[in-house]
C-alpha cells in the first residue's frame, strides 16, 4: 500500500492537469479524466496518514482533505456548468492544498524535534 499511494497520487496529479487543460479545447473527454485524475488525488490524500499526532497536524490533514474534496466537485462542475464556474473551486482547492504542502512538513519537522 505504501507504493501505491504515491503512484495514485503522481497518476492522478497527471490527469487532472490534463484534464484541465484539455477542457479549453472542449474535448468531451477533459471533464471525465480531470474527475479520475481528481478522486485518485483524493484517494492518496486521504489514506496517507501522518507519523505524528498533534492538533496543528490534524487540523492540516483535515484542510488537505476539503482541499481534495473540492477538486473532486470540480469534474461534475466542468460537465454540468458550461460556464467557468468550475474555476472557483479549482482555484480555493489548489490554494488549500498549496498551503498545507508548505505547512504540513514544517508542523512534522517541528513535531520530529520535540
Amino acid at each position: 500500500m505504501k507504493t501505491l499511494i504515491p503512484a495514485f497520487f503522481a497518476v492522478g496529479a497527471v490527469m487532472s492537469l490534463a484534464g484541465a487543460v484539455t477542457y479549453i479545447t472542449k474535448w468531451p473527454l477533459s471533464p471525465y479524466i480531470f474527475m479520475v485524475g481528481s478522486l485518485l488525488v483524493a484517494v492518496a490524500q486521504f489514506f496517507t496518514k501522518s507519523a505524528y499526532d498533534s492538533v496543528n497536524i490534524r487540523r492540516l490533514r483535515r484542510q488537505q482533505v476539503l482541499g481534495a474534496l473540492l477538486l473532486v466537485a470540480t469534474g461534475p462542475l466542468m460537465i454540468f456548468m458550461h460556464g467557468n464556474e468550475w474555476i472557483v473551486t479549482l482555484t480555493l482547492a489548489a490554494v488549500i492544498e498549496l498551503f498545507t504542502s508548505i505547512r504540513l512538513p514544517q508542523e512534522e519537522e517541528k513535531m520530529k524535534k520535540q
